[in-house]
């Protein structure tokens, strides 16, 4: 199977993949190929916080042009997938010269299944675009072409706990994966001080009590599947519900926008989530740290894409902020606005490249040492 995942982590979604116990594990760019059984699909697609898409491929060839397209596709038997009475659908992705038009791929692809059940049945399965009983993915790179089952459907960011969302929510994939990136554990007390529509913070209630991240989806592609086995997959949400674990610390989301605010606690009851996560009306500028001990703050502030701000002065108070109310905590935030960054007035300690959406951008830490950080290194001599 290959699981599909945004530039930047591949290396934490081969982890998550090792951890659940997936076989012949190799990362590749913005995917991570891997071998499981069925149960393996189920779990993958359940569990995988750092996934977009669970793919299984059941056939690849090579190809310079469209009989060959087309030949190839009909060399699967589709009546093993689909019968005549159901849908179907043809999602494309193409980085090829013979190929530049991926919506003739897609009809091309069509043209293949359909003319195979017409001569087979003399009737033949519909498109659906919306609710498909089987996604079909087509992956041309260069001369190879390979076709896969889509095991998800719609993406995997959508998790199925976020109704309200504001100006500029961002991609659940891309909350979880952050805080991945930036060792989040739920071993302490968490901080989102921008928190928006609480994407972040219920992702990272999910972590802090290994809950599985889609959990709360309402359906899967492999639900319309020939081979859908109900109490396999029961069981499986099951066994997975049983490692779930207590949380012994605080979560905790502020934003100065009241509309923000109640949306981001709708999320959060959505997701099941209330019991571990305070949200409050707060700016974070005129705020300090509320815990003793170490706090991991994680946030997404704007960029000045979508929200008219005074970048320098906005970027210099988040610094402003850090040093004089946060001590002893380890800060993490991502921007789009790379020139903004120089306004911190604090040097990260790392600075990892990752997109959000089509924003290349920028995932920073700042750690915040209780006292000064030459006090904290004349201690460790």
């Amino acid at each position: 199977m290959i699981a599909k995942t945004l530039f930047g982590f591949e290396e934490i979604l081969a982890k998550e993949l090792l951890q659940l116990g997936a076989q012949n594990i190799e990362t590749g760019v913005r995917m991570v190929s891997f071998k499981g059984d069925k149960g393996f699909m189920y779990k993958a697609n359940l569990a995988l916080r750092a996934a977009l898409k669970i793919l299984k491929p059941i056939h690849s060839f090579r190809l310079f042009n469209e009989q060959q397209l087309y030949k190839g596709i009909q060399v699967i038997d589709w009546s093993d997938y689909l019968s005549p009475d159901q849908s179907f659908v043809v999602d494309v992705t193409l980085h090829s010269d013979n190929f530049n038009h991926s919506q003739f791929v897609a009809l091309k692809t069509k043209d293949a299944i359909v003319d195979q059940f017409r001569e087979k049945y003399g009737r033949r399965p519909n498109i659906d675009k919306d609710f498909p009983d089987l996604r079909i993915n087509v992956h041309i790179h260069k001369e190879q072409c390979s076709v896969a089952l889509d095991t998800s459907g719609n993406s995997l960011h959508h998790r199925g706990y976020r109704t309200a969302t504001n100006i500029a929510p961002i991609n659940e994939v891309l909350a979880a994966g952050m805080l991945l990136l930036s060792g989040w554990d739920g071993q302490g007390d968490f901080l989102d001080p921008m928190c928006g529509s609480g994407t972040i913070l219920a992702e990272a209630a999910m972590i802090a009590c290994n809950i599985p991240a889609n959990i709360n989806r309402k359906e899967f592609a492999f639900e319309k599947w020939n081979d859908w086995d109900n109490d396999l997959f029961d069981k499986i949400v099951d066994s997975l519900m049983s490692k779930t674990r207590e949380f012994h610390y605080t979560i905790k989301g502020f934003d100065k926008a009241p509309s923000a605010v109640e949306k981001a606690k709708d999320n959060i009851k959505n997701a099941n989530l209330d019991e571990y996560v305070t949200i409050t009306r707060d700016n974070f500028f005129d705020s300090e740290k509320e815990t003793s001990g170490p706090l991991h703050i994680l946030f997404n502030p704007p960029y000045g894409e979508r929200l008219d701000i005074d970048m320098e002065r906005f970027y210099r108070e988040i610094g402003d902020t850090l040093k004089q109310g946060y001590p002893g905590t380890n800060a993490w935030f991502i921007t789009a606005n790379l020139e903004a960054l120089k306004f911190v007035g604090l040097k990260p300690s790392r600075k990892i490249k990752l997109f959000n959406g089509k924003l290349e951008a920028r995932l920073v830490k700042y750690e915040m040492y209780e006292g000064s950080k030459k006090a904290k290194f004349q201690e460790q001599q």
